[in-house]
């Protein structure tokens, strides 16, 4: 990449940022030369693991919340689960890696953080890397009070701030994730050093909320006030029929992850947060209308699927609506799930986007 373009670095941030975070870890879990009650674990997983330590970490109030990673010897010793509360949820997040460039992985509906895990090893080198699930959707426990992009950025920032991470923060962010970091990138500036977006668009100025609506039946069905009972007690019947939609891939997502997907969106407050989502759509769509006032200059690029050109070029242009200079094209042949379905052009772009200090 022309370095004209490339994201900021500000290297000194990032591992002032670091050791802010290891000083948060210090006063947060010790408090007269004892571990405070919020503090109730030292790290969640492994003791063997080489990932930095949780910052403020609290016991996880999901239950297996390490059921799809608990096996996996390699992911341990280079992750680490974490969970700390920010105004009233508990935030689930995996972090690895002692790298001076932060890099936070935002996950799609319906999925969960665990959606980058068989590229995140592969981001390690020159990075630390935080895969965060959604405020009230993955293994995070509690529900927000609106599930709108800007309310969900701000759990994010708030998150990262009790990291240490106040600026120059790599976002790779997938669907629903792609929103968020918008809105955060749009609100907290300084904090976001580029945006690497896969296969989402955004509403508010050329995109408006109708638009979308008859791309995809489930739109409009997970605005409805009974989805969720229809599919309390079959969420993997429906999973592992709702990925292939998107693909020309049988199965785009193996059955192990629709495993795991299966098990958090089983969770009542999951299914429910994750179509509240879609139910504060339209108040999304006038939210960003607000943001796009002020155009984001930092780097953004947009990877689309390829199945539908139309599809690929309103997702385009929503992303220069936000960020005028944004770039990106359509993976010819590929369906949404991007890091499933081709996750070596995937790394490969992240690594171009964002070179390693």
């Amino acid at each position: 990449m022309n370095t004209s373009t490339a994201p900021r670095g500000a290297s000194r941030y990032r591992r002032l940022g670091l050791i802010v975070g290891a000083v948060a870890l210090t006063a947060a879990t010790l408090v007269g030369g004892t571990v405070s009650a919020s503090a109730t674990t030292t790290n969640a997983g492994p003791k063997q693991s080489d990932a930095p330590a949780c910052v403020a970490p609290e016991r996880p109030l999901s239950r297996d919340y390490d059921a799809a990673t608990r096996k996996d010897k390699d992911f341990n010793k280079d992750f680490r689960h974490c969970f700390t509360t920010i105004n009233g949820v508990q935030m689930h997040y995996v972090i690895g890696g002692h790298g001076p460039d932060p890099m936070v992985l935002l996950h799609g509906w319906p999925q969960s953080w665990y959606a980058y895990h068989g590229i995140m090893p592969q981001l390690l080198p020159g990075r630390t890397v935080i895969a965060i699930d959604h405020v009230g959707m993955g293994d995070s426990t509690g529900t927000p009070t609106a599930m709108t992009t800007n309310v969900m950025a701000e759990y994010i920032h708030l998150l990262l701030n009790r990291l240490g991470l106040q600026r120059d923060v790599q976002f790779v962010s997938h669907d629903i994730g792609v929103g968020v970091a918008y809105a955060l990138a749009a609100t907290y500036r300084e904090q976001v050093a580029g945006l690497f977006n896969l296969d989402f668009a955004l509403v508010g100025k050329s995109l408006k909320h109708s638009d979308l609506v008859p791309l995809s039946w489930h739109f409009s069905f997970n605005q409805q006030p009974f989805a969720e009972g229809l599919l309390t007690g079959k969420v993997g019947y429906f999973l592992e029929n709702f990925y292939p939609g998107t693909s020309l891939e049988a199965e785009p997502v193996p059955a192990r992850d629709v495993a795991e997907y299966t098990r958090v969106y089983s969770r009542p407050q999951v299914l429910r947060n994750g179509m509240e989502f879609y139910r504060d759509w339209p108040q999304v769509e006038k939210d960003n209308a607000v943001l796009m006032q002020t155009p984001l200059t930092i780097p953004v690029r947009l990877l689309s699927m390829g199945l539908v050109p139309e599809w690929a070029s309103m997702s385009q242009q929503s992303m220069r609506d936000a960020a005028p200079a944004a770039t990106g094209f359509a993976v010819e042949g590929a369906g949404h799930w991007l890091t499933e379905e081709r996750p070596e052009l995937v790394v490969s772009e992240i690594n171009k986007f964002y070179p390693v200090s």
